[in-house]
Formats: structure tokens, C-alpha cells, sequence
């Protein structure tokens, strides 16, 4: 028997530079409506990294889709793109030899993760994901006030045309939903 439902949130996006750092504000506004402020760093991480192999290896477009499930004591964080080449792991002696300074973002991934993988979703495109050990107090009550997040642009920067304005965010099993009134 599940004592306790289980919690969502996806974002879909183009991976780019400057959408990145919009996911990480979003993934750390919603781990902290969850209760899981001690993972946001690690989540954090995790998926600023997945979010930049897509960006530098995803084939044909840059879109994805990153998704946050709490189930009882474990946080899945996950980046769904449509390319359906499957990463490889570098081998950690020959990136520590050549002095690399790329090559190390899914040796990363398995260090701060309880585990990780990769698998084909559907006929053109991967997910590649990783778990977190949850907190006990992570189905408490939700906080009073919603997640506030700003999904904009800052102001200064155009956004090109080619370039979706908005970040959809999807939030299910919550009781309130996520607003924004904070810039940046």
C-alpha cells in the first residue's frame, strides 16, 4: 500500500545556455516546496549537466523535456530529448590523464547520485536519468505560499525568433500552482 501520493513536475525547453540556468531556479523552487532543500544542490547540478550534453550532442533539435518525480524516499530527475544516439561514460583514466575539461558530466552524474541510466524512449529519442535519496520529511505539509518562479527572459536580451518565449511548466499532485513574481 502508498501511503503517499507520488509528486511531478516537468519542464519542456530548448537547451540552451540561457534556458538552463531558468530549469535550475525551477527545479530548486520546486525541491524546496517539497521539503527536499537538502537535495537542491545535487539536483541541481545533475541536471545542469544533462542539460548541457543536450545541448552539445542532441541531434536533430535541442528540445527536451526535464521531469522531477518524488515516489515515497526517491527523487528522479530526468531529461527526455529526441535524439536517440545513448551517451557513453569517458573512461576515467584517460580523462584524467589528458587533463580534459569536458567528457566528465556522467562520471559526475554517477558520483552524486544514488544510480543513473540512459534508455531509448520510443523511435527517436533517449532519457537519461538519475536518483536521489529523498528525506523522510518530504510528504509533510506543503509550504503556505506557492512556488514563485520567473520563466521570462531578463529584460535586456532579445529573444530570437526561432526561440520559444516561455518555459511550460507542469506541476501535478500539488496543491497550489507554481506563479511567478520574482524576476530572474
Amino acid at each position: 500500500m502508498i501511503s503517499h501520493p507520488s509528486r511531478h513536475c516537468a519542464v519542456e525547453l530548448q537547451a540552451l545556455p540561457s534556458r538552463i540556468g531558468q530549469v535550475r531556479r525551477i527545479v530548486s523552487a520546486q525541491l524546496r516546496y517539497w521539503h527536499l532543500d537538502s537535495l537542491i544542490e545535487r539536483a541541481s547540478l545533475g541536471v545542469t549537466e544533462l542539460l548541457t550534453n543536450v545541448h552539445r550532442h542532441a541531434r536533430p533539435d535541442k528540445t527536451c523535456t526535464v521531469r522531477l518525480e518524488l515516489l515515497l524516499d526517491r527523487l528522479t530527475v530526468s531529461v527526455h530529448d529526441h535524439d536517440p544516439q545513448l551517451p557513453v561514460v569517458g573512461d576515467a583514466d584517460s580523462l584524467a590523464e589528458s587533463l580534459a575539461t569536458c567528457g566528465r558530466g556522467l562520471a559526475m552524474i554517477a558520483a552524486l547520485s544514488e544510480s543513473w541510466g540512459a534508455r531509448p524512449d520510443g523511435d527517436c529519442g533517449k532519457v537519461v536519468w538519475f536518483t536521489l535519496p529523498a528525506a523522510d520529511d518530504a510528504f509533510g505539509e506543503p509550504v503556505s505560499q506557492p512556488i514563485l518562479v520567473d520563466v521570462r527572459p531578463p529584460e535586456p536580451a532579445p529573444v530570437p525568433e526561432s526561440e520559444p518565449a516561455l518555459v511550460e511548466v507542469v506541476v501535478t499532485s500539488s496543491p497550489a500552482p507554481a506563479r511567478s513574481a520574482v524576476p530572474g
